[in-house]
């Protein structure tokens, strides 16, 4: 199979390389050389600690910090700013002894007023999923400037919190956002972190810039002097850009699975599937319950028997993935369970359901009209966008596709709820409480991205949320997530499709690839380009 540019693809690759040519070098350029890598979108904001998605990560965390991050080891974490915790036996602190000898990029000092203030003034009130997270904490004791107590009103599992860490503990500088509006502070765009590299620019359509820190507090590191990522948002473009030895780097399946095969046999290019087993991907459908249709069980079920699970298994992420069950995805070994509400491909079903519901079909066959949402992120969620519409169709309900940039997209659906269903694709990481369940608890502001901005409202599964929470005992929790996923499958405040994870494309020049579960969002601090 050959590769074809369309000229848009072959007008971006060629624009982009001509703007790179033109971004300065710092003087010590050669010693690490400069890394550039494809990005297929750019984020309304960067701010980790406020948005924890995969989409900030992959830029944010190489220059912003979190107290640990995900490994490989049998621990399953590697600490960075914290080097080490301890729970209380009662389950109402947690001690974290922090890294001395940490500087932010200005030049201040990093002290336990840093994470004091990260945890209570962004990651409880503003992130969306350190608000259910940390519902629980109530003050953070700082005794000295390298530890921090975090105290909570109910008993809180030490296994959530450490697990939680590589996706909610992103420390922000206090001296930088104290007293201002954190969500519109400036340095949401210009980051300034502890980590392995500074922030250098942005041209909005072209690349973003990160420097090395020549101050971090891990010797000799980083080894790149510079990393590039490159907006592509065509994914051919990503492909040719590789071959043609413009980028280093495509990684969250920028290359169309379907080039995946042939391009993996070009000479210096490989395929790497490993460092995403701590992100499993969902996608789902999400479903705003303040339409009148869609508020009626009899509906939902009703489109859940609509998708053919295996068509968009084969022909949109050509077995890539798995069909899902339910809202914990069957790769996980401790919370998942089978015992739940399945709904067969059945489009006959699903048209009796919609007469029972009380919207029959027309002369023309139409049912009702709906506004359907693919979020831009990926090929496959708009892919699957196009899918849906044609899978309503064939039961009765004319679905709209409004497509959008990721800005407008999060705008309409989390902040707006100008939606009727949308395309999504959460995260699943290690617990449900890290993400799943800010995904069908009621109660979560507008504004704050990938969570329930739906309005659906279950108190029994807003109780069961709340004491999974608050469960010490390890089988207890997993027989109350258990509940949770017959809960959720049997109510469908949402529809979960398939789970998938991602591949990368790199040069064979480029070392210490996928060297943790959750490498492309990590901090790239060992990432090497050779000759």
């Amino acid at each position: 199979m050959t590769l074809v540019l369309s000229r848009r693809g072959l007008f971006l690759s060629t624009a982009a390389l001509a703007a790179l040519q033109f971004l300065p070098r710092s003087a010590s350029a050669q010693s690490g050389g400069r890394i550039t890598v494809a990005a297929d979108s750019e984020p309304a904001q960067l701010n980790p600690a406020i948005a924890a998605s995969n989409g900030v990560f992959y830029i944010s965390s190489k220059v912003i910090e979190p107290l640990a991050e995900a490994s490989y080891d049998d621990a399953g974490l590697r600490p960075l700013l914290a080097t080490g915790w301890e729970g209380a036996e009662d389950g109402l602190s947690i001690t974290f002894k922090l890294r001395e000898g940490v500087t932010w990029h200005d030049g201040t000092p990093f002290t336990s007023a840093d994470v004091a203030f990260s945890a209570l003034q962004v990651w409880k009130p503003l992130q969306n999923i350190g608000r259910t997270l940390f519902a629980n904490l109530t003050a953070v004791d700082t005794p000295d400037a390298h530890t921090a107590v975090f105290r909570f009103s109910a008993p809180t599992p030490l296994q959530l919190i450490a697990k939680a860490l590589p996706v909610v503990s992103s420390v922000l500088p206090k001296h930088i956002y104290d007293g201002s509006e954190i969500a519109e502070n400036p340095a949401n765009r210009a980051l300034i972190g502890t980590g392995p590299f500074v922030w250098g620019d942005y041209k909005p359509g072209e690349y973003y810039l990160l420097k090395r820190n020549p101050a971090y507090w891990q010797p000799d590191l980083p080894l790149a002097e510079e990393l590039v990522f490159r907006v592509l948002p065509d994914r051919a473009a990503a492909a040719g850009s590789l071959e043609a030895g413009e980028v280093q780097l495509a990684a969250f399946s920028s290359v169309p699975l379907v080039e995946l095969d042939r391009i993996g046999k070009v000479p210096g290019l490989t395929v790497i599937t490993k460092g995403y087993e701590a992100l499993t991907y969902q996608l789902v459908v999400e479903i705003n319950h303040r339409n009148a249709h869609l508020a009626n069980l009899k509906v939902r079920q009703a489109i859940a028997h609509a998708i053919d699970r295996q068509f968009v298994l084969d022909t949109i992420f050509l077995g890539y993935a798995a069909k899902a069950t339910g809202p914990v995805p069957a790769n996980d070994p401790t919370f998942y369970t089978p015992d739940v509400t399945t709904y067969a491909f059945d489009p006959e079903k699903a048209k009796a359901l919609l007469d029972e519901a009380g919207f029959p079909a027309d002369a023309s066959g139409k049912r009702f009209a709906l506004r359907l949402l693919p979020a831009p992120y990926f090929n496959e969620t708009r892919q699957f966008g196009d899918y849906l519409r044609q899978a309503l169709a064939a039961v009765g309900i004319e679905a709209t596709i409004v497509a959008n940039d990721s800005a407008a997209h999060q705008k309409a659906v989390y902040t707006d709820h100008d939606f009727d269903l949308a395309v999504a694709p959460p995260v699943f990481r290690a617990d449900p409480a890290i993400s799943t369940t800010n995904l069908v608890r009621s109660g979560i502001p507008a504004g704050v991205n990938f969570s329930n901005q739906g309005g659906y409202v279950n108190p029994e599964l807003d109780s069961l949320i709340d004491t999974a929470l608050t469960t010490l005992d390890p089988a207890a929790r997993v027989a109350l997530y258990h509940r949770f996923q017959q809960l959720v499958t049997a109510d469908l405040p949402l529809i979960n499709v398939v789970d998938w994870s991602f591949t990368s494309v790199a040069s064979d020049k480029l070392g210490n690839i996928a060297n943790n579960p959750r490498w492309a969002v990590s901090n790239w601090a060992d990432l090497t380009l050779g000759t």
